[in-house]
């Protein structure tokens, strides 16, 4: 999908030919991957940038003015489908000078090489060899941040990292919010909206007690805050476990929003409390008071990145373990911070 104002897509005209990024398949990820386009357009402001990405993944693309085009991989996260990635290949030749490949999987490499994109860039991963010509090492201690990574496969090979790197920051819709939230009965009576994102897709792991975000629910929304839990379908019963608890204040939001209209919530929050997910980056770019929690994963690695975000993370001695479910079976990382520390973060952020 193709923004409006886009130049139509050429092919063989050197003059017009655009870079290729293969997208990766997380919310968050994706999110932070705009730092590489910002990159690409200060470099080059009159390339057109497209990116291969999951059909979902237009919805956050539309939202970043750098990036002409949102070509949907029609395969599921696994897939291989050999078939179906050497017809789409085929179907791009011509029409780039470059791929940047940002997932490390075999499988993301073959479309640019199909494509005979001439520059392919991505690191070394799972045995690419000839599908990148431009294969790269990955150091990760000299590259701990996956925005540093990112950013790095839009630098020439060798070159240094520089001094001041881009940060996510995308378009948005108050406007569309306050009219969105009218429709789901959130009333407008100017008191200040509080969003809860209490999920993560990779594993209990990573999501704050459940109790922990009732509690704040149950304060925030008596002391007279709009308490907006958002989540994904199997999300549900959650989120309305923890709304209820903030009474006639609360108000369950997962499963009732799209992508698209869930970024718009997020721009008119005044504080966001989530965990180390999709929603958290979001939340981070559009620049609103963000308190993150950590417990398998590490703030180090994909810290929320924003003029108001704040990490909070323990750092236990078993920390990170990057497990989807604890392994001592206490969850200690995430069951000793405390809604009182939360929220004392979140003063701070609003500051």
């Amino acid at each position: 999908m193709c923004k409006e104002s886009a130049e139509p897509i050429q092919s063989g005209d050197p003059n017009t030919l655009a870079i290729l990024v293969v997208g990766p398949s997380w919310v968050g990820d994706m999110v932070m991957a705009q730092t590489l386009f910002k990159l690409l357009k200060e470099r080059e402001p009159n390339t057109p940038i497209d990116v291969l990405a999951p059909a979902w993944s237009s919805q956050l693309l539309d939202r970043m003015p750098e990036v002409r085009c949102a070509i949907p991989n029609p395969l599921g996260h696994g897939q291989l489908g050999l078939a179906s990635r050497f017809k789409l290949g085929r179907s791009l030749v011509g029409r780039y000078k470059q791929a940047i490949v940002l997932p490390n999987s075999l499988k993301s490499a073959l479309i640019p090489f199909h494509a005979k994109t001439p520059l392919r860039t991505g690191f070394i991963g799972e045995m690419r060899w000839g599908l990148l010509n431009d294969a790269r090492p990955l150091d990760k201690k000299k590259l701990p941040k996956t925005t540093d990574r990112f950013i790095a496969l839009g630098l020439t090979r060798n070159e240094a990292m520089p001094a001041t790197l881009p940060t996510p920051s995308f378009t948005s819709s108050p406007k569309n919010a306050k009219e969105l939230l009218q429709h789901l009965s959130v009333p407008n009576n100017n008191q200040p909206n509080l969003v809860l994102c209490p999920g993560a897709e990779y594993g209990p792991a990573k999501q704050w007690p459940q109790h922990h975000f009732s509690t704040v629910a149950k304060q925030q929304g008596a002391n007279g805050w709009n308490i907006l839990v958002i989540g994904s379908d199997k999300e549900h019963e959650l989120c309305e476990n923890i709304a209820t608890h903030a009474g006639d204040n609360g108000y369950n939001l997962s499963s009732r929003t799209t992508l698209a209209q869930m970024v718009d919530i997020l721009s008119i929050a005044d504080g966001v409390i989530c965990n180390d997910s999709g929603p958290m980056h979001v939340a981070a770019a559009l620049g609103v008071p963000v308190v993150a929690i950590y417990g398998s994963s590490d703030p180090k690695h994909t810290p929320p990145v924003g003029p108001k975000a704040h990490a909070i993370s323990l750092n236990l001695p078993c920390a990170p373990c990057f497990r989807r479910e604890c392994h001592k079976e206490n969850l200690r990382c995430l069951e000793d911070i405390s809604p009182e520390i939360v929220l004392q973060k979140l003063v701070e952020a609003r500051k």
